[in-house]
């Protein structure tokens, strides 16, 4: 009984406190406020992605003109079948893991053409294991990638359950060999 009467001394006062078009004129500013708010002025970094793909991240070379790219951008030609965080940008290299962690020892295969002399080479994508996964330099490319009926071909797996640890951290693209030219047996 206390409470029904709490409560209609509260809806009461309130009734008589606020009209109702005053309600609506506090809704409408407050729907227009909500429109206006992203048109208001930001500070925003570069507008758009880094020159070499990711913002923070300078810009790599591996010093080899018969490798040629940033190992830090997923434009690098060995990076054609990679899904992951790039270990280049993780405190690694694109074929060595970072400190503390360790490469898979199953992985998957692609081929990929190298711009530089125009042959394919045959890339083993290994994942890098043991620490939290790195969170930079997502990349996924998925060219070559095959159904999960051929999962040796297939980049949606976690490759460190070879590993001690299954713990995900980041992927390399190492260089297997070259490739034979197609109609080769």
């Amino acid at each position: 009984m206390k409470l029904d009467r709490l409560g209609e001394g509260l809806t009461r006062a309130l009734a008589r406190g606020h009209s109702r078009r005053g309600a609506l004129a506090t809704l409408g500013g407050l729907v227009t406020g909500g429109a206006l708010f992203p048109a208001l002025p930001v500070a925003r970094a570069s507008g758009g992605p880094a020159a070499h793909g990711y913002d923070g991240v300078a810009p790599q070379s591996t010093g080899d003109p018969m490798d040629p790219g940033d190992p830090a951008s997923c434009d690098y030609w060995r990076y054609c079948g990679i899904d992951g965080f790039l270990c280049s940008c993780c405190g690694g290299t694109a074929k060595s893991c970072p400190p503390g962690t360790e490469m898979s020892p199953i992985t998957w295969v692609g081929t990929c053409r190298n711009p530089a002399d125009g042959k394919n080479y045959i890339l083993s994508y290994n994942d890098c294991c043991g620490k939290p996964a790195c969170g930079r330099c997502l990349c996924n490319r998925n060219e070559g990638e095959r159904p999960m009926t051929r999962p040796q071909l297939n980049n949606d797996i976690n490759w460190c359950l070879g590993a001690s640890t299954a713990a995900y951290t980041c992927s390399t693209a190492v260089i297997i060999g070259v490739a034979l030219p197609e109609g080769t047996k």
